[in-house]
């Protein structure tokens, strides 16, 4: 290895090269030819290319030869960008037909030059112009991923979270949605709500073990069918075991899914509650509140074939609020130790909030949200997603 001491560009940081050449003369010539620059460098030499591929490459650029003992022609490049892809290549040849050059940029090389063409300055510009083009393209893949990310996310979100529909003037749904910690990726929460013409009111909320595309998809497909079988008019028992084969039908992997759905009578004055594996909902009322029972609480969907779910009927006064939610909001920690929200103390919360705040709606939410955060000393690590549906028989059609 060769080093020049000359640290009079780029701040001082060493340019770190790796020459993979089988040829002793040209391996001297350009070891000269870098020394002569005032540039700062580290030279390492290896003669084939199985060498070259035998550890981590660490340099920022690598000038390959296209004529090796292992690799002839542009199969080395490709081989060589395969195993670094992030390292920046000048292709060093002694070929004079420029074809050449251009096909080993268009396999991806940064640049070539023609071994008795060049001198010091040039090829210091061109590893110097190889490496900052490289780091370039890196920077624009990247946010290309990003925005093909964030635009794949932005589909899956509209599927899990739907604009409701709701024609009663009495009713009102307040929702949140908000990744985990690692807000880039979906996770399998959803939820939705449907006025049928008898005026009874389904809503649900569900939530697909674990994080990713696959997840998020599977949970669009569960709220769709969901809509779908209510929508068709299926009874409420019939609509669970309906969603439970369209997830068995669909998971890519053995995932399962938690959901609570509430049918509300259409006079509002009570509803049935189902448990597939979620935890009851919170009951508000004008003057306190709590959650509901979970005696009836049932296994989640897609674990055991052929299960049915028995139906909680629950009275419900005038000026009532449900709020369904996922576990994401509960799970956070408390402090820096390992304890957790719980969901009863997150109830707490939600009521200790009216008290103090008169706070409703998507406000009410919000603080939820941002409680639980300050609990937890941060973001929550989980998808937090939260459906409040208001009723207020004073409320009329032009206030919605």
């Amino acid at each position: 290895m060769t080093t020049a001491q000359d640290s009079s560009w780029d701040s001082g940081t060493r340019l770190r090269v790796l020459l993979i050449e089988d040829d002793d003369g040209d391996a001297l010539l350009v070891e000269e030819m870098l020394a002569d620059t005032a540039v700062a460098f580290s030279l390492e030499r290896v003669e084939t290319l199985a060498a070259a591929l035998a550890e981590p490459l660490t340099a920022d650029c690598v000038v390959l030869d296209l004529q090796l003992p292992d690799a002839m022609g542009l199969g080395g490049l490709t081989r060589l960008g395969q195993y670094a892809p992030g390292v920046a290549i000048v292709v060093l040849t002694g070929q004079h037909d420029q074809a050449t050059g251009v096909a080993a940029v268009a396999a991806g090389a940064q640049d070539y030059l023609v071994k008795d063409q060049v001198d010091g300055p040039l090829l210091v510009k061109a590893l110097r112009f190889a490496r900052e083009r490289k780091r370039a393209e890196q920077v624009e893949q990247q946010f290309l991923q990003q925005q093909l990310l964030a635009r794949e996310n932005a589909r899956l979100e509209r599927g899990l979270l739907p604009v409701p529909l709701l024609r009663d003037p009495h009713l009102d749904l307040a929702s949140r949605y908000r990744p985990g910690r690692n807000g880039s990726l979906l996770g399998g929460d959803f939820y939705d709500a449907v006025e049928l013409a008898d005026g009874s009111v389904h809503m649900m909320i569900g939530d697909v073990c674990g994080h990713g595309p696959d997840e998020a998809a599977l949970g669009v497909a569960l709220r769709i069918a969901w809509r779908s079988l209510v929508m068709a008019g299926l009874p409420m028992a019939d609509v669970l075991s309906m969603v439970e084969r369209v997830l068995v039908h669909e998971r890519i992997e053995p995932l399962f899914a938690t959901v609570c759905m509430v049918v509300v009578a259409p006079d509002r004055r009570s509803l049935r509650l189902s448990l597939a594996g979620h935890l009851p909902p919170l009951l508000l009322t004008p003057g306190d509140g709590h959650l509901l029972s979970g005696a009836r609480l049932g296994v989640p969907l897609g674990v055991v074939e052929g299960t049915k779910w028995e139906a909680l009927e629950v009275p419900l006064d005038p000026g009532w609020s449900l709020l369904l939610y996922t576990d994401g909001v509960f799970e956070g920690r408390v402090g820096a130790g390992s304890e957790r929200l719980g969901h009863e103390r997150m109830a707490d919360i939600v009521l200790a909030i009216r008290r103090e705040t008169g706070l409703g709606g998507t406000d009410l939410l919000d603080e939820l949200i941002a409680r639980a955060e300050r609990l937890n000393s941060g973001p929550l690590d989980d998808d937090v997603a939260l459906a409040l549906l208001n009723h207020d028989p004073r409320r009329t059609a032009d206030e919605r």
